[in-house]
């Protein structure tokens, strides 16, 4: 199979693996003409509308492409061959924490440019029951997420098929309710956790890598984060950067069925109070995305997100979906 795998061209490997691997080389590979037969056609691809590929990638949690947590190199539903701008793609996420703490997700992408992503996530987090246990009146936070990504380089750019895609990004981050938390309880968030501040910015870059030499297409994915944000912003900001690792890796089990392992480190660079704030833990998830058309992707996943609140959140489930125009 590996050897049968290195001698397929990419047109190829796209007809054998179907839509999903083809919306990965479609939007990161280099531009590529495929002529057709003159005897039957003399007019080459190049000129005949471009077909609509795969929704991929998903659109994690912030707002962004990539699984739930963690980003892509890739950008979403960029503008297709004779299209002057891409098309926007709308997703929503759900993840049920336990003890009545849910985490939700509004979000969408607009991809100018082929090699330009903005993207919101409005994430919403239910305290559940530590309202009760601060006794405070406010029962949520939620999260703005305004994010800005280029990709410096696309998959095999230069002829060099080695290269990965390369993306960088900047995230502004705003938290409407952690004010409220640390004023109704006397300050503490900012004087004793030295989390003072409601807003931040990160700032990422990302390396994706698809691997078609083995059995099943493969895809690499690792980056950097520089952020001062606490639970990716939820639980508010310290005055401080960290820098923390993440990625994936997602195998394409069939053209329309992949499965996912993430991981997300995150920052403690701040102070635990007693079972109320402690230290959080790593995020990993394990996921599998299924390609329903050319326009949705839903996926589901098991995860673990360490100390949330006053709890922890280990063996949860959640899900996921995309939508693009």
């Amino acid at each position: 199979m590996k050897a049968s795998l290195k001698r397929r061209s990419p047109e190829k490997l796209l007809s054998t693996f179907g839509p999903g691997l083809a919306a990965l080389l479609v939007a990161a590979g280099p531009a590529t003409t495929l002529k057709a037969d003159d005897s039957t056609n003399t007019t080459s691809t190049a000129t005949a509308p471009a077909d609509k590929p795969a929704p991929l990638p998903l659109h994690q949690i912030e707002g962004s492409g990539g699984i739930f947590s963690t980003l892509s190199a890739y950008i979403v539903n960029p503008p297709r061959d004779g299209e002057a701008v891409g098309r926007p793609s709308l997703g929503f996420a759900f993840v049920d924490l336990g003890h009545n703490v849910d985490l939700e997700a509004l979000t969408v992408t607009e991809s100018p440019f082929k090699r330009v992503e903005f993207g919101y996530g409005w994430d919403r987090l239910g305290l559940g029951d530590l309202s009760q246990v601060l006794g405070i009146r406010t029962d949520q936070v939620e999260l703005h997420n305004f994010n800005a990504r280029f990709q410096i380089l696309t998959e095999g750019e230069f002829d060099q098929k080695w290269l990965p895609a390369l993306t960088a990004g900047v995230h502004y981050k705003y938290n409407d309710g952690i004010s409220d938390i640390n004023n109704e309880v006397g300050g503490a968030l900012a004087n004793v956790a030295h989390i003072p501040n409601k807003s931040g910015e990160d700032f990422t870059l990302y390396a994706s890598k698809l691997v078609t030499q083995l059995p099943r297409p493969v895809l690499f994915e690792v980056g950097g984060r520089a952020t001062e944000a606490v639970w990716d912003g939820l639980g508010g900001f310290t005055d401080n950067y960290n820098f923390v690792v993440e990625g994936n890796v997602v195998v394409f089990v069939t053209g329309s069925l992949a499965l996912a392992a993430e991981y997300k480190e995150q920052p403690r660079n701040y102070t635990a109070i007693g079972s109320v704030v402690r230290k959080e833990g790593d995020w990993w998830t394990l996921d599998a995305a299924y390609v329903v058309n050319k326009h949705l992707t839903l996926a589901v996943g098991y995860g673990h997100f360490g100390n949330v609140l006053d709890h922890d959140a280990d063996g949860v489930w959640g899900l996921t979906t995309k939508w693009e125009f």
